[in-house]
């Protein structure tokens, strides 16, 4: 089966796989995002944190390379009663914008090692000067975990490998926790987390 159609599968139950409730990552960031206008969030599946940048008053683009996620996504959107655009696009080779949005969202997006550098490349790329880019992942030590993710290490995140990707940025912290989250039926449980917020 192809990491599509496991997608396409996994997003096809009735239920919201990672609940209709935004990371909670991404939630305690409200406040910097005061001002902005323009969103993306990338990989957004069933919409959660898509629709809940939209509530804060942000034009949001949504993309996911499942059209069920979409689906799900616009459906969460209506009840909700926010505007948010979707694109269907596999992100490893979607053809990015440049300085193109305000704030970029990647929460637990795990792309192939081989694809990774062109991937965080996009992602400064495209935010517009003094953006905000917020990255929430797993870090190795979540394999031992097994609440979530993928279950190879090496699509994991290390601190030495953000600050590799990301610390050309002007501004850049990066916390590593270990917490107990509930998301969905999709992540539960204790979880090695990172976090990255940047500014270009």
């Amino acid at each position: 089966m192809s990491e599509l159609d496991r997608w396409q599968t996994r997003f096809g139950v009735p239920d919201y796989v990672f609940g209709k409730e935004p990371n909670a990552f991404l939630e305690a960031q409200a406040p910097l995002l005061r001002g902005l206008k323009t969103a993306l969030s990338v990989a957004d599946g069933e919409g959660r944190n898509g629709v809940w940048l939209a509530e804060q008053g942000l034009d949001v683009l949504a993309v996911d390379f499942s059209a069920v996620a979409l689906r799900k996504a616009r459906a969460l959107a209506e009840e909700r009663g926010v505007r948010l655009t979707t694109e269907l696009a596999d992100i490893t080779t979607w053809h990015w914008p440049a300085q193109a949005f305000d704030v970029i969202v990647a929460i637990f997006i795990f792309v192939p090692p081989a694809a990774r550098p062109a991937y965080f490349a996009n992602l400064k790329k495209a935010l517009k000067p003094g953006g905000l880019l917020l990255i929430e992942g797993y870090r190795p030590e979540q394999i031992n975990n097994r609440t979530g993710g993928p279950p190879d290490a090496e699509r994991l995140y290390t601190r030495a490998m953000l600050q590799a990707a990301f610390g050309d940025m002007a501004e850049l912290d990066i916390r590593e926790r270990d917490e107990v989250i509930h998301e969905g039926a999709g992540h539960v449980g204790m979880s090695a987390l990172i976090d990255l917020i940047g500014r270009k």
